[in-house]
């Protein structure tokens, strides 16, 4: 009867096929925002646009529900 293989060496195939699935997991993932990437940094600077004009700034001023706190305090003081 053959002695049992040493625990390190009886689990080393589990180990590798788990670090092999991580780094085709990790490397799918970086596949994927190389590939997105440009699409991404499009539409953050049209965010970035359309967030600095005039319209977006007067919807912001109206949509803020302490717009008027403010005006209320100073006529307080």
């Amino acid at each position: 009867m053959a002695a049992p293989a040493p625990i390190r060496m009886r689990f080393l195939d589990w180990y590798l096929k788990i670090s092999i699935g991580a780094a085709l997991i990790g490397a799918s993932m970086e596949l994927f925002m190389i590939k997105t990437d440009e699409k991404v940094t499009v539409l953050e600077s049209e965010k970035r646009a359309w967030e600095s004009s005039p319209e977006a700034q007067a919807m912001r001023e109206a949509l803020n529900p302490w717009r008027n706190q403010d005006t209320e305090a100073e006529k307080r003081s």
